[in-house]
């Protein structure tokens, strides 16, 4: 059949055509059912009597459908009629971002207007396991309000799920798709050669349609196709801000690491490169004057013959993280986001592209009796140069201004010019006690595995080295930590609350201006009736280190029990911005979203929390709080069988863990489990998990709001 104007098939009155790409003909058609004008697509003539075609196209429809995004074009229905096959969708009505894109390209907030909702739609359809293969500007429409729409997925193939690690290995890749995959200037390397895709092929795509939007030029030059596919296969893109001055460094940085030919090297994620964006959105004109450099510290390599040192050379990268930290003209990863890699030997390039920063600090520690040999490597990881190395063998008494000069010359390699105020900050001593030090870190290790008797040791250690040392705020703040998660997660007593308040109380005193002791005593007040005093200690912490994980994610869950549900989502974006890898946040923010009428984005983020849930028992089958949260993340999504097995998994490891029966009751009241939730939460609550404010404002248990034991339950905590 040949759509003509006029035409009529079932409800739909053909109007006009409005162009036709390499599979499909778009026609302007009228609903008369409806009384409005739609968009129908069909297969084009010749392609209709193939059965392979036809299921691509079914496979656009389904792609589509599955999606809903505000910048993603909605499709409302699939039909056939006179033995034709179409769908039909929104018409949306303006220009293809093709006849926008201006010879010198345009300024950062123009560029940002299209390029931040561009890239969360594409993350959208990542989240939902969907790539487009064809990202270019002609299917990205503007209209005059400025909104964009992300058009034809004609092409788009679906991943494996949970997560996006599994390529998609399709034969008819290299055959079916020949004739009209993509358009070769936005296709990335691993499609040129047909090589099996994954979302990061999408992200190259991306890459080119920015950069083009950017500079109003391409990243690869080329007289001919083959000259084109050679450039983007061999050379390197060209400078964004060599094309368009007006454009801040930043961006040239971002644009470029969406263009590595080595997916792996590649922006991990979308919502990576749309989190890029928005950070340059909030820095405004700010962006185009600064050009912070970024870092991450690896954990130090322990060299000793016994090998048991391995928490004082932990210890020794984290006291550079935390001096570092200190520095407003450096961006610093997070201590968690950087110990991940301190297992094995990695690629120090696919570490950078992971935590997106641009210098990796690695080192080695060898400590035998009062000797201390430390060597360290500054390193660019996109070109794999040494900016600076050095190497220290020294007493053991001398650890501390060790640590003060590496950081010292990281600043200097990095060109970073320190204000006074930093200077003197660099130069401040945690304790001029070694053994107190090596305790505080032994406790640190011991604290950081977050189970109760890990906990127990911590607590002993840091109580060690205050008795050493009892002006030695950090070890203070430590002990301020332990007795705060005693009080959550196993003893609920005035006692335990009162002297997590009291040690970090203590380590504010001593070290005002530290965010880690503002951070622990925010945490110990908030668990008593300080809550606005928490709250400033919150809001300092996070002013004195922004990176600080802990500041952010504790603050989150304060505000939310407080009932301050729009700045919880805030604080846990904050969270999970400072510590990428960390599923507690996208998976707790869920379900304030759904509170929030967000559903979309609940969505998106549990099924982040999931994936990264999935990666994480790969490695530690044993984390019980793991599992329970990914088991909470399932259920919610719909996979009930599946989240409920986790949930058996968690239970079995530790089952009596007020921490795990109250989530665990979460699983069961989202699960239609009525009875076993209440069950689970009224054995949390004599656990001693008494936070009143979880149970009334955690949307995972409004199933059992109306239950007299659920009421009963609340009734005690008063």
């Amino acid at each position: 059949m040949n759509p003509e104007a006029g035409l009529v098939l079932g409800n739909y009155l053909l109007v006009e055509k409005l162009g036709e790409g390499g599979m499909g003909v778009v026609w302007k058609a009228r609903d008369l059912k409806l009384d409005r004008d739609v968009a129908i697509k069909f297969l084009r003539e010749g392609f209709a009597r193939s059965p392979e075609r036809r299921t691509f196209f079914e496979r656009e429809a389904k792609a589509v459908a599955a999606l809903s995004h505000p910048s993603i074009v909605t499709i409302y229905a699939v039909a056939e009629a006179e033995g034709t096959f179409f769908f039909i969708m929104e018409l949306v009505k303006g220009k293809p971002l093709s006849k926008l894109i201006a010879p010198g390209g345009v300024p950062l907030d123009r560029f940002l207007e299209v390029a931040v909702p561009l890239a969360d739609a594409v993350a959208a359809a990542h989240d939902r396991g969907i790539i487009h293969r064809d990202l270019k500007p002609g299917n990205i429409i503007v209209d005059e309000s400025g909104a964009l729409k992300v058009l034809d997925f004609g092409l788009a193939r679906a991943l494996p799920s949970p997560g996006l690690s599994k390529p998609v290995d399709d034969a008819t890749t290299a055959t079916l798709d020949s004739e009209f995959a993509g358009t070769v200037v936005y296709m990335s390397p691993e499609q040129l050669k047909s090589e099996p895709l994954d979302h990061r092929s999408d992200i190259f795509s991306l890459g080119v349609l920015l950069f083009e939007w950017a500079t109003g030029r391409l990243p690869f030059l080329g007289r001919t196709r083959a000259g084109i596919v050679a450039a983007i296969l061999k050379d390197k893109p060209r400078s964004a801000i060599e094309l368009n001055p007006r454009l801040p460094k930043r961006l040239d940085r971002i644009l470029h690491h969406c263009l590595e030919r080595e997916p792996r090297y590649r922006m991990a994620s979308a919502r990576d490169l749309r989190d890029e964006l928005e950070l340059l959105h909030k820095a405004g004109g700010e962006a185009l004057a600064a050009d912070v450099p970024s870092i991450a510290v690896l954990p130090f390599a322990d060299m000793s013959r016994e090998k048991d040192q391995a928490y004082f050379c932990e210890g020794i990268a984290e006291e550079i993280i935390n001096a570092l930290c200190r520095v407003r003209g450096i961006q610093v990863a997070s201590r968690t986001s950087s110990f991940q890699f301190g297992s094995s030997a990695v690629d120090l390039r696919e570490v950078a592209n992971l935590l997106r920063v641009e210098a990796i600090l690695e080192g080695s520690v060898r400590k035998s009796e009062n000797r201390l040999r430390i060597t360290v490597q500054l390193i660019d990881a996109a070109r794999g140069f040494h900016l600076w190395s050095e190497s220290y063998d020294r007493e053991l008494s001398d650890v501390f201004a060790i640590q003060q000069e590496i950081a010292r010359n990281v600043v200097r390699a990095l060109q970073v010019t320190l204000s006074p105020q930093e200077k003197g900050a660099l130069s401040e001593i945690p304790t001029r006690h070694v053994q107190a030090y090596d305790y505080y870190l032994r406790g640190r290790s011991f604290y950081y595995r977050y189970g109760r008797h890990d906990i127990e040791f911590a607590l002993q250690l840091f109580t060690r080295a205050t008795e050493l040392d009892p002006e030695y705020a950090l070890a203070c703040a430590g002990l301020a930590d332990c007795w705060s998660y005693i009080y959550l997660y196993s003893e609920r007593s005035d006692s335990v609350r009162l002297q997590a308040e009291a040690a970090g109380r203590r380590a504010v005193e001593l070290a005002p201006e530290s965010a880690q002791a503002q951070a622990s005593l925010a945490v110990a007040l908030s668990l008593g009736d300080h809550k606005d005093e928490a709250q400033a200690a919150f809001e300092k912490a996070v002013r004195l280190d922004s990176q600080l994980f802990e500041a952010w994610y504790f603050y989150a869950r304060h505000v939310f029990a407080r009932g301050e549900l729009g700045r919880a989502v805030e604080l846990y974006r904050e969270a999970m911005r400072v510590r990428p890898e960390d599923f507690y946040s996208p998976l707790l923010v869920a379900p304030v979203l759904d509170e929030l009428g967000r559903h979309e984005e609940a969505r998106a983020s549990r099924e982040k929390g999931v994936a990264l849930v999935a990666r994480h028992v790969d490695l530690h089958p044993d984390d019980a709080r793991a599992l329970y949260m990914g088991a909470n993340g399932l259920v919610a999504l719909g996979e009930k069988d599946k989240g409920l097995e986790w949930a058996r998994r968690a239970r079995k490891i530790d089952p009596d863990d007020p921490m795990l029966l109250y989530n665990l009751g979460c699983i069961h009241s989202l699960a239609g489990d009525i009875e076993v939730a209440i069950d689970c939460l009224e054995r949390a609550a004599a656990g001693g998990l008494l936070q009143k404010g979880w149970y009334e404002h955690d949307g995972d248990l409004d199933p059992l709001r109306g239950h007299p034991r659920f009421k009963a339950l609340l009734a005690k905590m008063s």
